[in-house]
């Protein structure tokens, strides 16, 4: 999409406030996400990469936002529903999450944002936001629009939910050896016996190679499921090589990289003031219809 469009992507380090109270380990976080975004081929000669905290004025608009957002309209959020059952800990940010994703979208004026299936709830919330605070003070922000991508998949972690950090249920791009193996060889499986037939739609180790293999290798462990004869050792030895096959490359990208932090740093600095330079006036309509009043200007500090 980078190749195509006028892209913005963001590390969103206040978003991981809500679940991540340590200072050292929230820089490391971020640090980790700009080298893993570089090191899978975002081109910041091509598209915007910057620290969602580079761009102070995301948060100002999340508050202007939150004013005009029903409460309803939070509460009925799938996704506050789904972190709290799997037992985080509640708290405003977590359920006002929707309302700061909403300004990340509309500060830059987007007209699509590329999601999963999972997240389509948060882009209506976005353009129900958006409609909002338009009837109420204007034509000012674009309603986006959702591009979910017909070949993205929900991709399951090695317990068979969603893969998530937030569940310590994945399997890191960037792992290798022993740890890789502990975790794909270590994946939840049903018990069905080897010589039975299997479900390759309900199976994790299979949904995982479904996403590494080319369709042909895809298709004859399909029918081997279905035959029965076969065990999930076998699924997993496979899908580990396959995972080492694709993704070596950029474990090796990522390591050069890591080797130059003043390179990742002047990406990050240069993709902020990018971003800024489209956000402020943006900012600078939304005081305007609203009413508010701040004393300076992008040329300065007024006297």
């Amino acid at each position: 999409m980078q190749r195509e469009n006028e892209a913005f992507y963001f590390i969103a380090s206040y978003h991981a406030l809500t679940t991540v109270h340590d200072a050292a380990k929230l820089r490391e976080l971020t640090n980790g996400v700009a080298l893993d975004y570089l090191a899978l081929g975002l081109d910041p000669g091509k598209t915007t990469l910057f620290r969602q905290t580079d761009v102070p004025q995301v948060t100002e608009l999340c508050w202007i936002l939150s004013c005009v957002t029903p409460m309803g309209l939070l509460e009925r959020a799938v996704s506050y529903k789904d972190k709290v059952a799997q037992g985080l800990i509640p708290n405003h940010g977590l359920f006002a999450y929707p309302v700061l994703q909403a300004a990340d979208i509309l500060i830059y004026l987007s007209e699509v944002v590329p999601v999963g299936q999972d997240q389509k709830q948060h882009i209506e919330m976005t353009r129900d936001i958006a409609a909002k605070f338009n009837h109420e003070f204007g034509e000012t922000f674009v309603i986006p629009d959702a591009r979910i991508l017909e070949n993205t998949a929900v991709v399951p972690g090695v317990d068979g939910r969603k893969m998530s950090k937030s569940y310590g249920n994945q399997i890191g791009i960037f792992e290798e050896g022993k740890a890789l193996k502990k975790k794909v060889m270590g994946i939840v499986t049903d018990p069905t016996p080897v010589e039975e037939p299997k479900d390759p739609e309900t199976s994790t180790p299979f949904l995982l190679l479904s996403l590494m293999a080319d369709p042909a290798e895809t298709a004859e462990w399909e029918a081997r499921y279905r035959a029965g004869g076969m065990g999930y050792g076998e699924v997993k030895q496979r899908l580990l090589e396959l995972i080492d096959q694709n993704l070596g490359p950029f474990r090796e990208r990522r390591k050069e990289l890591e080797q130059d932090p003043g390179y990742v740093e002047d990406v990050l600095v240069e993709g902020g003031r990018r971003a800024r330079a489209v956000a402020e006036p943006v900012m600078e309509r939304v005081r305007e219809a609203t009413g508010l009043q701040v004393g300076y200007s992008r040329s300065g500090w007024r006297n």
